[in-house]
């Protein structure tokens, strides 16, 4: 099947099928005579695989363990497990960020007038400076993002 009907089946756009093949995620696809892809019943297998993976939050990097213990056949599910309990427990770290985030945003909301006049609070707020100094101040309230190792960083 061509790049469109994969699409279709896996529900994975064309554009990330083929980020998916040039990033390795997914190996390079047999190609027709005439230079088109063609996508077998596995290739659409290991779609679904990475969708729904992508779907529950795993990043590039994960699902590429993920694609290499589903490969294994002599993988034990301990190490599926810890690498689902390592992004549950930041998922859970997100969320908890998030919720901050959220309630910073209410108690300066509930302080703000919302009126004609120009003074607000949460311009007020946001323009404060950090406390710390740049070099070494851990940001907050921001939601931490993954690199491509799977560790949390600083929003950018």
């Amino acid at each position: 099947m061509n790049i469109g009907e994969a699409s279709r089946a896996s529900r994975v756009s064309p554009k990330m099928i083929r980020y998916y093949e040039q990033i390795g995620l997914t190996p390079p696809a047999h190609r027709t005579d005439s230079g088109y892809r063609a996508y077998t019943e596995a290739d659409i297998h290991r779609l679904h695989f990475i969708r729904r993976a992508r779907d529950l939050g795993f990043s590039v990097a994960e699902i590429g363990n993920l694609l290499g213990l589903w490969n294994d056949k002599s993988r034990q599910s301990a190490d599926v497990k810890r690498l689902a309990q390592e992004h549950i427990a930041e998922l859970e770290r997100r969320m908890e960020n998030m919720r901050q985030m959220a309630e910073t945003l209410k108690t300066l909301v509930s302080c703000c007038a919302g009126d004609e006049r120009p003074d607000c609070p949460i311009l007020d707020e946001l323009q404060q400076p950090d406390d710390a100094p740049a070099a070494s101040a851990k940001r907050t309230g921001a939601v931490a993002r993954r690199t491509h190792g799977g560790k949390a960083t600083g929003a950018e």
